[in-house]
């Protein structure tokens, strides 16, 4: 195994998380491209795992604290560590221990860097990014919100801990039109996945529908609501998790234009 830094030659890749075989992903837009290059000049630093054939199996991105959805000082946050585990594509590279060396190359990069802690977040639940994992490589809770749980791993002993930007308010009801709000950071195409699917939906009822996107990259923008990915029709977020299709979000975007005053409402098939 071997670990790299990132270079032009797997740019593409890495915007579709190694998924370049996938039909579903390039529904994501190029909302993680436009993110990467933003980040670029700010201190984002991405690292492949490759086997002994040279295949890109894994990837880890992360960024400085104050780029990120995370509240500290001097310290590096993980957005994400990734090892392809499907057979369709590049086969599965799970169970290798890819994840881990990622996250230890990560770790020895932030210390040169002079970053007293690497911050890393996962889920309380058997999923994807489990806390779990991240606490049998050292890491310790400091925070959580729901079933994120907000870990790090300190490297200077005057390292305070980190906490989660925390939501400050969110959309509101309208009383003549059905809102569609995307706040999107853009770093995960799954998430930009749904909010294509929920751009889709809303263009098919132009005048009983107002969508929005903020760009919850933009720190003010994070700042004001506190939310760095979500989807809300009306003041109600849209649980995410695995992208829900088209047709699951058109659906429900249709039951609240049915609500609206008849002279709002058209015929929906």
């Amino acid at each position: 195994m071997k670990i790299i830094d990132l270079s032009e030659e797997h740019q593409e890749l890495y915007f579709h998380c190694l998924e370049d075989w996938s039909d579903e992903m390039k529904e994501a837009g190029d909302h993680k491209e436009n993110w990467f290059n933003k980040l670029k000049e700010k201190g984002i630093e991405v690292k492949l795992a490759l086997d002994e054939d040279g295949t890109v199996g894994g990837m880890i991105q992360y960024v400085p604290i104050e780029h990120s959805f995370v509240e500290g000082n001097d310290m590096y946050v993980v957005y994400c560590i990734w090892v392809h585990g499907y057979k369709k594509g590049r086969g599965n590279f799970q169970k290798k221990g890819m994840g881990k060396a990622l996250l230890k190359a990560a770790e020895e990069d932030v210390q040169s860097k002079n970053g007293k802690a690497l911050v890393v977040w996962g889920l309380s639940i058997p999923a994807w990014m489990r806390a779990s994992w991240f606490k049998k490589q050292g890491y310790s809770k400091v925070d959580k919100d729901g079933i994120r749980v907000l870990l790090w791993k300190p490297f200077t002993t005057d390292a305070q801990p980190p906490k989660w930007i925390k939501q400050k308010k969110k959309p509101q009801k309208p009383n003549d039109k059905v809102s569609v709000t995307a706040y999107i950071n853009g770093w995960c195409p799954a998430m930009n996945i749904v909010y294509e699917r929920a751009k889709k939906a809303s263009n098919e009822f132009p005048d009983q529908v107002f969508y929005n996107e903020l760009d919850s990259s933009n720190k003010k923008v994070l700042d004001e609501w506190g939310i760095s990915d979500g989807l809300y029709i009306n003041n109600k977020e849209v649980k995410i998790g695995p992208p829900p299709s088209f047709k699951k979000i058109r659906r429900k975007i249709a039951r609240r234009v049915r609500r609206l005053k008849p002279e709002k409402k058209h015929q929906i098939k």
